[in-house]
C-alpha cells in the first residue's frame, strides 16, 4: 500500500510554509502556556469579599490577584511581596470613593513564587483578558494613586476610574480631636487620614507658612469637606485647594483646574468654572 506523504507528515500552520514536507518547524510558546495554567487555575477560586477578615486570611506572599466588582472581573493585580498588602491598598482607596460599595467588592488571589515574578504573570493574564473586553480597570486609570503635578490641570475622559468613581469629599477624616494646632499638623493629620492623596506644597517658604499659622478644630469639622473649608480659610490667596476626581491639592497659586470637583479659597468653596 502507498501511503500518501502528507498522511504520515500532515502540514501544519508552519511546516507548509517550508518546501520540504518532511520537517517543519515547531514553536512553543511558554508563554500562552503559562498564562493558560494562571488563568485555569485563578477560575478554579471563589471570589471573596474584599474586607478585613477575608484580606487578613491571605497569606503575604507574591503572587496575583483579581478583583471583581458586582460580580464582574475588572482588575488584575500583581505582588511582588504580599498580596494583601496590595488588597489592603485597593481597599482603603475605594473606601473614599462615591458611586461605588465594598460591599460589592470581591477578590481572587493565587500565591506564584517569587522566581516566577520575572514573567510578570499579572500580564500574562492581561493580555489573555483585554482581547475579550474584560478587565476595564486596568486601563482606565484604577491602579494610578498620583499622577504628579503635570496632571493637575487634565480633563479626564468620563470612561476615566476617577471620574466614575470621585473622591468622597464627605468622608470622615479619624482623629480630628478638638483643640488648636498649626496648619502643619492639621495638614499631617488630613493627609494621614483620607484614603486618597492629599498633596500640597513642601518648599521652604510653604513650610514657614504651615508652622506659624494657627487653625482650631472645632466640634463641627468631621468630613474631608470640613477639613479643606478650614484649611484654606486659615491662607490667603492665592492659596488654595482643589478637590479633583481623583485626589486633592493645596498651592499657593492660580490654576484653572478644568477637572476639579471644587475648589475651596479663604474658607469659600468656588464653582470650578468661574
Amino acid at each position: 500500500m502507498k501511503l500518501k506523504m502528507n498522511a504520515l507528515f500532515p502540514k501544519t500552520p508552519e511546516a507548509h510554509l517550508h518546501a520540504h514536507h518532511h520537517h517543519a518547524e515547531f514553536k512553543l510558546s511558554i508563554t500562552k502556556a503559562l498564562g493558560d495554567q494562571l488563568s485555569h487555575a485563578l477560575n478554579e477560586l471563589s471570589p471573596a469579599p474584599l474586607n478585613e477578615l477575608n484580606i487578613k486570611s491571605v497569606r503575604r506572599l507574591p503572587g496575583v490577584y483579581q478583583l471583581w466588582h458586582g460580580g464582574e472581573l475588572v482588575y488584575i493585580g500583581k505582588a511582588d511581596k504580599s498580596i494583601p498588602t496590595r488588597l489592603w491598598k485597593h481597599h482603603r482607596k475605594l473606601s473614599g470613593r462615591t458611586g461605588i460599595s465594598l460591599e460589592d467588592m470581591t477578590f481572587s488571589a493565587l500565591y506564584v513564587e517569587e522566581d516566577f515574578s520575572a514573567v510578570a504573570p499579572e500580564k500574562l493574564l492581561i493580555d489573555r483578558l483585554q482581547e475579550s473586553g474584560s478587565i476595564p480597570w486596568n486601563k482606565n486609570g484604577f491602579g494610578i494613586n498620583d499622577p504628579g503635578k503635570e496632571r493637575d490641570t487634565t480633563a479626564f475622559d468620563d470612561d476615566h476610574f476617577d471620574c466614575q468613581y470621585p473622591i468622597n469629599l464627605n468622608y470622615e477624616i479619624p482623629h480630628l480631636d478638638i483643640g488648636e494646632y498649626t496648619l502643619e499638623e492639621l495638614l499631617k493629620k488630613v493627609k494621614s487620614g483620607l484614603p486618597y492623596t492629599f498633596r500640597h506644597a513642601r518648599g521652604n517658604r510653604e513650610k514657614e507658612v504651615y508652622s506659624k499659622t494657627a487653625v482650631t478644630i472645632t466640634p463641627g469639622i468631621q468630613t474631608a469637606d470640613d477639613a479643606f473649608r478650614l484649611i484654606s480659610s486659615a491662607l490667603p490667596l492665592p492659596w488654595r485647594i482643589a478637590a479633583l476626581p481623583g485626589y486633592a491639592i493645596l498651592y499657593p497659586k492660580e490654576v484653572e483646574y478644568r477637572s476639579a470637583l471644587r475648589i475651596y479659597i479663604e474658607g469659600r468653596i468656588k464653582n470650578p468654572s468661574q
